[in-house]
């Protein structure tokens, strides 16, 4: 390959680990093995494609492998920090140019368009700008009442601006004038324009605002499922069988002196699917909204989104504990067969515990062996928790025989997490609702929300939406519901909770 094809590959290359960053930051998270995996390759061929340049290039010319580096970091930086088109960077990368004469090439270019520049050059950079962004951004959430603990510097002084006045001072900022004079429908029509530039000020702090709104909503969400189920991590869409290795593969044999080791063959047992399913919601800042400077649009409606999708999970995942479906063994969750439901409804009772402890440290594997579960989480419907810690709280007990009679159960308060959840009593209606003994997370499985890529933090993005008058978002988040393993959760029927009204 000639040096400038040697200098193109490296382009395409390096913007290829571009899309990967690039994808997890858009995404809030960090590569996934598999992306590591492809980034750290493609390093590898960046590192061959350098030797090669370094081997054709004259030694009086020949950068060392640092600057180089160096030079392309920077080169990028600069053309992202000035909106220069991928194809200008390109082959400011590939003819060796200097980051001087980038530089210079920006700044004319920059003059010609007629962009504001003053005395010391340029005034507003990327950096500034993005800090700018940060602060309206973090501005506009805190006049709606959302608490942010560490806002950006200048967010205080921006808070008493309207929608109105930071829309102005974002587009004088781009160099627009004459904004004051407008009404305030002509400069939503003027915002609406600029919706979809990628550079543009005013839609860039709606975003991160409503971003910043949806994630303190979706942390501070009163849901219980995540705290006993287990969480997940798929790569795509597709239908994984989740084979593993069990059985006799524990079992190790004594070895006397001078005898063969004994081959031992792991059993492959078939257990659940696993899928994800894309679950999404879309909403609209109207033209209206603007108008009136509705501010609660940007930090009462994202954080409303982000709880109805953390009780989406939630629901699906109490629905599967009340309406017992059929799992992977073509048998029900909670069955005599499996051994994880009491014969008959109780309340919270001493010997109600000992049963469903009983039950759960009984398991037994596929293949006969012991189960080791230690039970952890108590799931109750509200009702419940009362008794639960009156049991477990009470060092003695009352008997006929013994007024002081040591609580067997009382060693196990700071072994067990109470999780009360009315979800329970909704979805079991006026009947008697049940209540549940989990195994610890590490011990078995019992029921798993996976995600996609790991990533349970819903993304937002800005949408076309014809027809409609105001700035459009999608919501959308990837997730999918799996019984891994009946044995990890013991039932008891429960009896009917008398409401107080």
């Amino acid at each position: 390959m000639t040096l400038e094809q040697l200098k193109a590959k490296k382009v395409q290359l390096v913007q290829q680990q571009k899309q990967l960053t690039t994808a997890a930051k858009d995404g809030k998270r960090d590569l996934s093995s598999e992306e590591q995996t492809q980034f750290d390759n493609l390093q590898r061929e960046i590192d061959e494609v350098d030797g090669q340049i370094k081997a054709l290039l004259p030694d009086t010319i020949q950068p060392t492998l640092e600057q180089e580096r160096t030079r392309i970091a920077e080169i990028t930086q600069m053309c992202r920090d000035f909106g220069v088109d991928d194809k200008d960077l390109q082959r400011y990368i590939s003819d060796g140019t200097n980051q001087d004469q980038v530089r210079t090439a920006i700044l004319d270019k920059m003059k010609a368009d007629g962009q504001p520049l003053n005395q010391r050059g340029i005034d507003v950079t990327k950096d500034s700008e993005d800090k700018y962004r940060e602060a309206a951004a973090d501005a506009l959430v805190m006049r709606g009442g959302v608490n942010i603990e560490k806002p950006s510097e200048g967010a205080r002084e921006l808070m008493g601006m309207s929608l109105r006045d930071l829309a102005i001072e974002a587009l004088e900022k781009e160099g627009e004038q004459g904004l004051l004079r407008m009404s305030t429908d002509e400069l939503f029509g003027r915002l609406t324009r600029a919706y979809f530039n990628p550079t543009a000020a005013f839609p860039a702090i709606l975003d991160t605002a409503i971003n910043k709104a949806y994630v303190e909503g979706h942390r501070t969400a009163a849901v219980t499922f995540d705290k006993w189920t287990k969480k997940g991590t798929l790569k795509d869409f597709k239908t994984h069988d989740n084979n593993y290795l069990a059985g006799p593969a524990g079992e190790f044999l004594e070895v006397p002196e001078g005898a063969e080791i004994k081959h031992d063959t792991p059993s492959d047992e078939k257990k659940p699917t696993r899928k994800l399913k894309t679950y999404a919601r879309q909403f609209t800042m109207t033209r209206q909204a603007f108008i009136n400077d509705d501010i609660d649009f940007l930090s009462k409606i994202p954080s409303k989104y982000a709880t109805a999708a953390r009780k989406t999970q939630n629901k699906q995942v109490y629905n599967i504990l009340i309406n017992n479906p059929v799992i992977y063994d073509g048998t029900k969750l909670f069955t005599t067969a499996h051994k994880n439901v009491l014969a008959s409804g109780t309340g919270i009772t001493a010997d109600a515990v000992q049963k469903m402890f009983l039950a759960l440290q009984m398991q037994t594997d596929e293949f006969g062996d012991a189960v080791i579960i230690r039970p952890t989480y108590f799931v109750v419907p509200v009702g419940y928790s009362f008794a639960v810690y009156e049991i477990f709280n009470s060092a003695t007990i009352n008997t006929t025989s013994n007024t002081q009679a040591a609580n067997p159960l009382y060693r196990y308060r700071e072994m067990l997490e109470v999780i009360e959840d009315p979800t329970l009593n909704v979805l079991a209606g006026t009947g008697a609702i049940p209540w549940f003994v989990v195994g610890d997370k590490s011990d078995t499985d019992s029921i798993e929300v996976d995600y996609l890529n790991g990533n349970e933090i819903p993304t937002i993005r800005r949408m076309e939406s014809p027809g409609t008058l105001g700035f459009v978002w999608d919501i959308y988040l990837d997730w999918g519901i799996s019984v891994m393993d009946y044995r990890g959760i013991v039932k008891n029927p429960g009896t009917t909770i008398a409401s107080p009204f």
